[in-house]
């Protein structure tokens, strides 16, 4: 199984970014999807989910400012990110998850926000 996350990089306050992340070895179109993010010095934390039927939530530090979706067709789920902030910088990671299995993790991508 593979997770690989692209799109990450260094951007003002204000801007945007789109993160991909492309999965090998599951049967993707039957996977829940997350997008998770780890700033230095604090736990990890979930920032937009997107279920097998595609349900979204968000936590609400992110709510109306990333949009979170899925290509099954690409066995790809991206993250669309607006009016980024400072404190949205991390490396954010791509989890892949079913109630049966531990999970499957990118190996992250790093975003910062700095003017």
């Amino acid at each position: 199984v593979q997770l690989v996350e692209s799109g990450g990089g260094l951007v003002q306050p204000g801007g945007s970014l789109r993160l991909s992340c492309a999965a090998s070895g599951i049967i993707f179109s039957g996977y829940n999807m997350a997008w998770y993010r780890q700033a230095p010095g604090k736990q990890r934390e979930l920032v937009a989910a997107i279920t097998s039927g595609g349900s979204t939530n968000y936590a609400d530090s992110v709510k109306g400012r990333f949009i979170i979706s899925r290509d099954n067709a690409k066995n790809t789920v991206y993250l669309r990110m607006g009016s980024l902030k400072p404190e949205d910088t991390a490396v954010y990671y791509c989890n892949a998850n079913i109630p049966t299995s531990p999970g499957y993790w990118g190996q992250g991508t790093q975003v910062t926000v700095s003017p």
